[in-house]
């Protein structure tokens, strides 16, 4: 009998101990909490980014803002594999600095059984396809109810390959950004920054709505925009704790700090608006709220809970001032504050991610020698993606005008985008 159990152990124990040897690399657990955060970082756009700028718009306009960040989805997942992920993530030769190679076009040599780190590395390419995909979706706000559909998805495919891509392998892909020790766990400067400069860029160029700023154009449906809060603010947690790509301690922390940057930049908007206005707005809290979460973002992983409050009272502070008194300064109509929030939050949290890092502050620890020499780091990759996303946009601006037009003509604009470019309505009246 001895013997018989015996070999029916050994026989169902075999598999397992050649599944162990031939995959060791792999860690089970970091592999499901990275399944998980890739699920969450797509959650963010879809529904989460559609549902929060699709309240913002006008009823007229809600199904262009949810098709444009629909239609994201779908193009960036395919330029992603097709080119996106070799050049962000591949050795670039004598480009390096800059941007990636040609080894992984079309994924080439991604099997089942491909890994990176702890974890397979199609996993790997699913999650960073996710922030491919909300960083376009991000820029949609800012040309909200007056780009057309074709000039849209022309500048996006230009900025997605000469922005999004070259920022992302500086950063992440060991090009210049790692050359220079700069601390950007999840995307301050490239998802945030570079898009909310493109933001600008393209707000500024396009022109204003018509009757802004002289006639109110409200928000037609809060509570979409604070549903959408709320699924960007759960999704978040994938964001920036999966960008640690292992379920650790690192990836603990970072959730932590996320949330309370988050809460304080809610609040801290709110106590503005208050005092202000005297009377807190729920639109208000929740753009707190994105604030938090944008500025934390690249401190995520290395800032302590001290650091999360100081980035989460300071992006609210200051995503406040340009959301509001900067911009009616300057006159530029950013419909749905993609660059207040999102240029502004990411600017904040990368520059402060060089103090907040410091152990004194209770951080994990900075790159440099000083905190002055990592902060200086840090400004200098903020200014380099200003730079180099703000001079793309306007390439990729005047290419998709001179290719479509960019701007919808006034009787689209003032009838909608859904019926005139998509031929629907989001309500029937």
């Amino acid at each position: 009998m001895n013997k018989k159990l015996f070999w029916l152990a050994l026989l169902f124990l075999y598999p397992l101990g050649v599944y162990a040897e031939d995959g060791a690399s792999i860690n089970s657990g970091d592999t499901a909490w990275m399944l998980t955060s890739t699920l969450l970082v797509l959650f963010m756009t879809l529904p989460g980014l559609a549902l929060f700028y699709g309240g913002l718009v006008r009823s007229k306009n809600i199904l262009s803002v949810l098709g444009q960040c629909l239609v994201m989805a779908g193009i960036m997942s395919i330029l992603w594999v097709l080119y996106g992920y070799s050049l962000a993530f591949t050795d670039g030769g004598g480009l390096q600095r800059f941007i990636g190679g040609f080894d992984q076009i079309g994924l080439k040599g991604l099997t089942g059984d491909s890994v990176s780190g702890s974890i397979p590395e199609s996993v790997f390419v699913t999650f960073q396809m996710t922030f491919a995909i909300i960083t376009p979706a991000l820029i949609v706000g800012a040309f909200a109810e007056r780009m057309k559909f074709s000039a849209m998805i022309i500048f996006m495919i230009i900025w997605f390959t000469l922005s999004y891509l070259p920022i992302c392998h500086m950063a992440w892909g060991g090009g210049l950004f790692a050359e220079w020790g700069v601390l950007d766990f999840a995307g301050g400067t490239v998802v945030h920054i570079n898009a909310g400069v493109a933001a600008l860029v393209l707000c500024i160029l396009i022109g204003k709505r018509i009757g802004y700023p002289n006639t109110p154009i409200k928000p037609h449906n809060l509570p979409l925009t604070v549903i959408g809060t709320s699924i960007l603010w759960v999704g978040w947690f994938g964001f920036n704790a999966g960008s640690q790509l292992a379920a650790d301690g690192v990836a603990g922390m970072a959730m932590l700090v996320t949330q309370v940057s988050t809460a304080m930049a809610a609040v801290t908007w709110m106590v503005i608006e208050w005092i202000k206005h005297g009377k807190p707005s729920v639109l208000g809290i929740a753009t707190g709220a994105v604030a938090g979460l944008v500025a934390i973002t690249p401190a995520s992983g290395t800032a302590g809970v001290l650091g999360a409050i100081i980035i989460g009272f300071s992006s609210g502070a200051l995503c406040y001032y340009f959301a509001t008194s900067i911009k009616r300064m300057f006159g530029y109509d950013d419909s749905l504050d993609v660059f207040g929030v999102h240029g502004i939050g990411g600017i904040v949290g990368a520059i402060l991610t060089g103090l907040c890092a410091a152990p004194f502050l209770g951080g994990a620890g900075i790159e440099h020698e000083s905190v002055g020499a990592q902060v200086w780091a840090q400004t200098l990759s903020v200014i380099l993606t200003i730079v180099w996303s703000g001079i793309v946009a306007v390439i990729g601006y005047f290419i998709a005008d001179k290719l479509f037009g960019a701007r919808v003509s006034e009787d689209v604009e003032e009838s909608g985008l859904d019926l005139s470019l998509h031929d629907e309505q989001g309500y029937e009246i």
